[in-house]
């Protein structure tokens, strides 16, 4: 062969190769996140029959134009931070009516749904949420959806290099075991409703790993027994102290849960992410935080309480930067910058892809609090926690 095509071959190899190995290094690491309305960005507004949503104002006051947009808090969910920080963006709600696969492969999905738990019966006072078995059927769906789109190879490669998140358990036990109105609450006792509950999740984490899911991270449940609610409901304004201990047990559990899982699953790398601690420490020592409030919502309404939602009718607190939660259930956008600066801290997060925040995240110090609303209030419905 002449000299100078066979050079003009290995050009175009060479080429060739480069563009193969550019095109693969620019490969988008997407998350896909599971739970309730910790992490909801929206889906249950799309859910007509829903009693658990954020649809109303002040909710997303401190997020991008400050309307409601489903997240039950005023800024960020943990989710929301923890991806920002790590260079991961922000997922769109699997219900959002925009969403389509070009949106998957460059954003992953968001199934996470307001009262929504572990088991199928958690959170049915709220008529309609998508329960956590739900939430990964619908994943199911979305590989199909991106299979057609890149092919059955590609695909493949997408979801197992995804990242997944799960934050769910906490309402299985506000809003199932530890309602008499449940059955569940006279099924089992606590050992043996943990046991349930660990029962299915390992079964629900099986079933995500057969779908591809490699790298993914669960949160533990925070101090419960300590949100407002759970503050007012006691009538002495303490902490539940069983309510916490429950709490600490699933978190007990679920971690060997999870490292089990990780060392016996093929190519798994499962953490559990376990904040207890210091979220205790923040409620017991707000100010050595920064906090000057951590047992009564900064959105309340008056001296009736609970309230359960914050609503148009709600006053808010002087500096919402300041209050360790939000409503009744939920925490602040400060509070949950803390968790996740801390889940991030302990598990050793690194950057992933070479982004940027988005541009809508909240302003930084939220102090002021707007005139009130003179929107007419409607009925409280049951929230979710």
């Amino acid at each position: 062969m002449d000299p100078s095509k066979m050079r003009l071959m290995g050009l175009m190899t060479i080429l060739l190769f480069l563009g193969i190995a550019s095109e693969l290094g620019s490969c988008k690491v997407v998350q896909f996140i599971f739970g309730d309305s910790l992490s909801d960005v929206g889906n249950n507004k799309y859910l007509p029959r829903s009693l658990a949503t954020a649809n109303l104002p002040w909710y997303g006051i401190d997020f991008g134009n400050g309307l409601p947009n489903g997240r039950f808090t005023n800024g960020r969910t943990v989710a929301d931070i923890i991806g920002d920080k790590t260079g991961l963006p922000r997922p769109p709600a699997f219900l959002d009516p925009s969403l389509d696969e070009d949106m998957i492969l460059n954003n992953g999905v968001n199934y996470a749904s307001g009262g929504a738990g572990i088991l199928n019966e958690t959170g049915s006072l709220f008529i309609q949420r998508l329960p956590f078995s739900k939430q990964i059927e619908l994943f199911q769906g979305t590989q199909d959806l991106i299979k057609n789109k890149i092919g059955t190879v590609e695909a493949k490669n997408f979801f197992e290099e995804s990242r997944y998140v799960i934050a769910i358990g906490s309402n299985d036990f506000i809003n199932n075991y530890l309602m008499p109105t449940y059955r569940d609450s006279w099924t089992y006792n606590d050992n043996s409703f943990i046991s349930y509950l660990m029962t299915t999740l390992e079964q629900q984490l099986k079933q995500l790993h057969s779908l591809g899911a490699r790298k993914l991270i669960v949160f533990g449940l925070a101090p419960m027994g300590c949100i407002p609610l759970q503050r007012v409901l006691s009538l002495t304004g303490k902490c539940q102290t069983r309510t916490n201990k429950l709490a600490v047990s699933f978190n007990t559990a679920a971690q060997k849960l999870i490292e089990n899982l990780s060392e016996n699953l093929p190519n798994a790398s499962y953490r559990f992410g376990n904040a207890y601690d210091v979220v205790e420490d923040v409620i017991n020592n707000p100010h050595k935080y920064g906090f000057n409030n951590s047992d009564s919502p900064c959105c309340s309404f008056g001296r009736i309480r609970p309230a359960l939602t914050c609503i148009p009718a709600s006053t808010l607190c002087p500096d919402r930067s300041k209050y360790v939660f939000w409503d009744e259930y939920h925490p602040s956008d400060t509070a949950n910058e803390m968790m996740a600066t801390e889940i991030i801290t302990r598990l050793g997060f690194l950057p992933t892809n070479k982004t940027s925040p988005p541009s809508e995240a909240p302003t930084a110090a939220p102090h002021s609090a707007p005139a009130p609303a003179t929107a007419t209030a409607t009925v409280p419905a049951p929230a979710p926690h």
